[in-house]
């Protein structure tokens, strides 16, 4: 018979009404949602009915003390203080990325998971997502891959969630919006020292919010970077350039507010062969990410594309079942906080190339 964990959420907010709250209610063989916990009193109420859940509270700091066996934190902002109390608590974690805002954050997330003996995990869902899994692969098969390429276009949210019954509360109290944007400019001040604001808009709203799943999905496919070559920061978008031995690696995340016309794209290129994933926008429950391989002949004109839908499974869905796995039989995750850390420090490298204008060597190197 399957353990059933009883699970706290902290926050209640897009992802978790979108995601998490309907595919742990799927998974009601595996999780039992026990506590909520959100700073709005009309969202915590509303979501607190539509599943159940009588116990409801405005601070954190009260949730992961309730008898549960672990939580998961979708707030906004770093999620070190609230996964190191509930590791301190005796909680299994699963947090929403970005999994901290800086390295030695990570560090001591990572140190309060193994001293409590509980695991911790980052939810990076495309990792996984069946199709990815496949271009993963096919990947590891290709000859002699030269690049990829790798395709942010960012896009309004609004468009993608408007069909789903979402429950919103009024504007929070002028000293609390003041005491989480404190907390953030200061997090960001440790992470990155004296940097402008630029460098600092560019870490905590393209790199932390958006880039961190790519760079994830890039080594999970590659593995660790030799090289940062070059990186850009601009308010309408973000450039970066890595090296993986003969791989070049160039990402290009460009924001685009207008058109609801979100594309993510990684494509991987040798002489013989080429595999392209794209992703459809997150937003979308169960819609397939696509698999892309193009084939010829060089004494021919023929040349072949084939596209193939892998799995209608939802890689949200996907990594809390093996988060379930992870806490009930004592595997190591996928998507560990020690593996997480590598894209934190790459995220810091990144800043660092563009604020020097030069290479950085062993990018995601953690020093763990």
């Amino acid at each position: 018979m399957t353990e059933r964990l009883k699970v706290g959420l902290v926050g209640c907010g897009l992802v978790a009404q979108v995601m998490h709250l309907n595919y742990l209610r799927e998974l009601s063989d595996r999780y039992e949602i026990a506590a909520i916990a959100d700073l709005s009193p009309e969202v915590l109420d509303a979501v607190g009915a539509e599943y159940g859940v009588a116990r409801r509270f405005a601070k954190w700091q009260d949730l992961i003390a309730e008898p549960i066996d672990a939580v998961i934190v979708l707030t906004p902002g770093s999620h070190a203080p609230i996964a190191i109390a509930a590791a301190k608590e005796g909680k299994h974690v699963l947090v929403e990325k970005p999994m901290c805002f800086s390295v030695a954050e990570g560090h001591a997330m990572i140190e309060a998971s193994r001293k409590s003996k509980k695991t911790l995990m980052v939810a990076y869902n495309k990792r996984y997502d069946p199709a990815y899994l496949r271009f993963v692969e096919e990947a590891k098969r290709m000859p002699d891959p030269r690049l990829l390429r790798v395709t942010t276009l960012e896009s309004p949210i609004s468009p993608y969630v408007h069909q789903y019954r979402l429950f919103r509360g009024g504007p929070l109290p002028d000293d609390v919006l003041r005491d989480l944007k404190d907390d953030d400019e200061k997090r960001l001040t440790e992470a990155l020292g004296d940097a402008d604001e630029l460098s600092r808009w560019g870490y905590r709203y393209v790199l932390l919010d958006s880039l961190v799943h790519e760079f994830s999905a890039m080594r999970g496919a590659l593995g660790e970077p030799d090289r940062l070559d070059f990186a850009d920061i601009r308010k309408s978008g973000l450039t970066t350039v890595l090296t993986f031995g003969d791989i070049q690696c160039v990402f290009a995340w460009i924001d685009l507010p207008v058109i609801a016309r979100y594309e993510m794209e990684f494509a991987l290129y040798s002489p013989t062969r080429r595999v392209t994933l794209s992703f459809p926008s997150p937003f979308l429950r169960s819609m397939p990410t696509l698999l892309i391989t193009e084939e010829g002949d060089e004494t021919t004109p023929r040349a072949s594309r084939k596209e193939e839908v892998t799995s209608y499974q939802e890689s949200f869905k996907e990594e809390l079942v093996h988060f379930h796995e992870c806490v009930t039989t004592g595997r190591e995750p996928r998507t560990s906080g020690v593996e997480a850390l590598h894209d934190i420090a790459l995220c810091e490298a990144v800043v660092k190339g563009h604020r020097a204008r030069q290479g950085v060597a062993r990018p995601s190197e953690t020093a763990l």
